[in-house]
């Protein structure tokens, strides 16, 4: 940062400034966990020197603190992967199941910003399109904040509830699907897109009201030629912001793209190569006739149904790491 023509290249400087800003805090961070760690050895020391039994409580309660946070710095080692560092795209599309589906889908959004929010992760929706009885057919978020994407990206697949459903007057157990994507954000300077290999449409975007009410020429839709990749975004917002959001995701499609590529390549050396299908999913959430959420990759489950819905995936996000890691 100190060479005079560090800011010469505002997007990669800016993304630079960024990840210094993000290793100063987990640097300070660990000295400070060092220094609780400390603090909590020479009361222990005092506590056994004293034969004071009352300071046993409150040992026990510092001790369970750290632990918690060491547990969560040894999360983050294995988010070292190329991109785990970057904040995310989280998109979310209801699949079978008409409005249980799509229930499903802002169940999901809710569980997920609930996660976003426990990790201190400010959370922006970019798009999204409501379902018209209940819950949402699709939503795009941008999640930002220090390895937003390592985090997610275990989510990133299809997604399987079984329930009685509250839309019917029979209460019959029903099976939604919704499938997840998670994308990487690309920051200027880390991936250059060729817009001349990239088709952009402006459409009509339709506002709050129906019938056509607040109207604008504002949605984009943007397609990689080469690919085939689509990204259209609608939101509520000006022409010139929608595209720089597609342009965005669009680059996000790319490199995950490329990324998947290699990582099929190594599966299919292992033998272990799955194609993410619809058939394929990654969880199951069975609410009836028992409680559970199975992760079918790695195992782990829990009867602890709710608390997963409230954003408690921790568990899921560590099986996943630990299980993937020596596929980096």
């Amino acid at each position: 940062m100190a060479d005079p023509n560090f800011w010469s290249d505002q997007g990669m400087a800016k993304f630079k400034a960024k990840r210094l800003s993000e290793l100063k805090n987990q640097v300070a961070a660990w000295f400070e966990f060092e220094s609780d760690l400390a603090d909590l050895e020479e009361l222990a020391s005092m506590a056994v020197k004293e034969s004071d039994k009352a300071m046993d409580a409150d040992l026990r309660a510092k001790f369970s603190v750290l632990r918690a946070a060491y547990e969560q710095f040894r999360l983050t080692t294995f988010l070292s992967a190329k991109y785990d560092n970057h904040d995310a795209i989280l998109s979310i599309h209801a699949g079978a199941g008409g409005v249980d589906a799509q229930d499903w889908a802002e169940m999901l959004l809710r569980m997920y910003l609930r996660y976003a929010e426990k990790k201190n992760f400010k959370t922006m929706v970019v798009d999204q399109s409501r379902g018209g009885e209940a819950g949402i057919k699709s939503v795009v978020v941008e999640i930002i904040g220090p390895f937003a994407y390592g985090y997610f990206k275990s989510e990133a697949g299809v997604h399987r509830l079984v329930r009685q459903s509250p839309y019917n007057s029979t209460h019959t157990r029903e099976t939604s699907f919704a499938l997840v994507e998670i994308l990487p954000v690309i920051e200027q300077g880390e991936y250059k897109l060729n817009l001349d290999e990239v088709e952009i449409e402006a459409k009509t975007s339709r506002g709050h009201g129906g019938q056509s009410v607040n109207t604008t020429y504002s949605a984009i839709r943007a397609t990689h030629k080469p690919t085939g990749l689509t990204v259209t975004i609608q939101n509520e917002r000006s022409q010139t912001q929608n595209k720089e959001q597609a342009l965005k995701i669009l680059a996000g499609k790319l490199v995950q793209l490329e990324e998947q590529r290699q990582q099929e390549e190594k599966l299919k050396i292992r033998g272990e190569f799955h194609s993410a299908e619809w058939g394929n999913q990654i969880r199951s959430y069975v609410l009836h006739p028992y409680k559970l959420v199975k992760d079918h990759r790695t195992g782990y489950e829990t009867s602890d149904a709710e608390s997963v819905l409230e954003g408690n995936l921790d568990e899921f996000v560590k099986k996943y790491l630990e299980k993937h890691i020596n596929l980096i």
